[in-house]
């Protein structure tokens, strides 16, 4: 990856998925009902077994939109070919399984639950499939497998903000990029695809939730999938914002085996390396065989959420007090005030321009700067925790920039 100039400048639609931040994950789909099943698993499936009968998908989404989400990704079609939607070119789907008399379809049910409740829809489709037993015999027949799954997905559902590759399974397979994303780009314009074909969005290279530092919007390349170090030579820089996945539990689908759920301490811990960092968070809940959120999971998402929500939500200071002095944001105070977090987001509009900067604040008692804190990029959104203190004004100073850099938001907070 290489750091970014300023002649690369992201779409209004990137700029409108950064700031979404924060979604639901959804690994939900036969292999739910198999428990220990495990992605390029050999055991046979039979779709017969496939009977969530309380199916919820508003639950879902619901709990999403109170816990403060803005957008939701679903597993049409994960690695083992289950579709989870009544396809026409596959006999592997919910129509050959007992829910709803083979009459059921998971993908509608869950996006017109998303725009019941204003959430962004996306949907994961992989392209590997091991239920294609072409896949690897007639590359032309599984592109055109390829194309019409993804017709009737991009087709039949309205509008469709995310589609969601994963490279896995994928890697050395040559599948004909141009005619795919041709047709996805006909059949809908304003999609963000993530990761692969003609990405607008990549996979951060991990399934921990964590950006590293730096991270940058423009690279000149990205991590494939989790099975190899490899990386996808993209030919040029690109504006391509961060994402990243990480699950609730410590599996993708519902386990009952598995009781490793994670706490609020650390999901606040990864909303900082992630959304902190500049990245969108997309964190994971694996529906049950009943087709509902698990009760703890639910809970725990909307605490995670409360937390947020608690931290950010009523900043003591905003931006719109600050003055612009020989470059500097300079913020000051009639009263000293407690902070331990500043947040900071840069204008990306014209591209990322802020290389290096610092933030220096002015001490309660002796009126003295000092200096507390330097960082690389800003980008979207740059999180800043700091030790508590009591300051009578901040100024940031930008130290490093690559064309004029502008600030759309700066907030002061305390958590305690």
């Amino acid at each position: 990856m290489t750091t970014s100039t300023t002649s690369i400048k992201p779409t209004a639609r990137q700029l409108e998925y950064q700031d979404w931040e924060f979604g639901l994950f959804l690994h939900f789909g036969l292999r739910t009902f198999y428990e220990g099943y495990r992605d390029f698993d050999e055991r046979a499936m039979d779709p017969a077994n496939f009977n969530p009968k309380n199916l919820d998908c508003e639950q879902w989404i619901r709990t999403a939109k109170e816990a403060g989400m803005t957008y939701a990704v679903l597993t049409a079609k994960h690695h083992d070919g289950f579709s989870n939607w009544p396809t026409h070119y596959s006999r592997f789907s919910v129509s050959a399984s007992s829910w709803k008399d083979g009459q059921g379809d998971v993908v509608r049910e869950f996006t017109d639950a998303c725009r019941k409740y204003g959430l962004k829809a996306g949907l994961y489709y992989s392209p590997f499939d091991g239920s294609a037993d072409f896949y690897t015999q007639d590359e032309k027949a599984y592109d055109d497998y390829f194309v019409n799954q993804i017709t009737e997905l991009l087709g039949n559902y309205g509008d469709i903000d995310i589609l969601w590759f994963d490279g896995c399974g994928s890697e050395g397979h040559e599948y004909d990029w141009p005619r795919i994303i041709r047709e996805i780009r006909k059949l809908q314009p304003n999609i963000l695809i993530f990761n692969m074909g003609d990405p607008n969005f990549r996979w951060v290279g991990n399934e921990d939730g964590i950006a590293p530092i730096p991270c940058w919007n423009v690279v000149d390349s990205t991590d494939f999938s989790i099975l190899t170090d490899e990386k996808d030579e993209l030919g040029e820089n690109m504006w391509l914002p961060a994402e990243c996945d990480v699950q609730l539990r410590a599996n993708w689908f519902y386990s009952e085996q598995d009781d490793a759920i994670k706490s609020v301490d650390q999901l606040m811990g990864l909303y900082y390396l992630s959304v902190g960092r500049g990245a969108n968070l997309l964190l994971n809940i694996g529906p049950d065989r009943e087709g509902l959120l698990p009760a703890e999971d639910a809970d725990r998402l909307l605490a995670f959420g409360e937390e947020i929500a608690r931290r950010f939500e009523s900043p003591l200071e905003t931006i719109s007090s600050c003055k612009i002095e020989e470059g500097r944001f300079v913020h000051s105070m009639s009263t000293a005030k407690l902070i331990d977090h500043i947040i900071l987001e840069e204008d990306l509009t014209d591209g990322e321009a802020v290389r290096r900067f610092s933030i220096t604040v002015v001490t309660e008692k002796s009126h003295q700067r000092v200096r507390l804190y330097e960082g690389l990029n800003i980008g979207h959104k740059s999180i800043i925790r700091l030790p508590a203190v009591k300051v009578r004004g901040i100024e940031i100073e930008f130290l490093e920039t690559e064309g004029e850099p502008k600030l759309s938001k700066m907030s002061l907070h305390y958590a305690g």
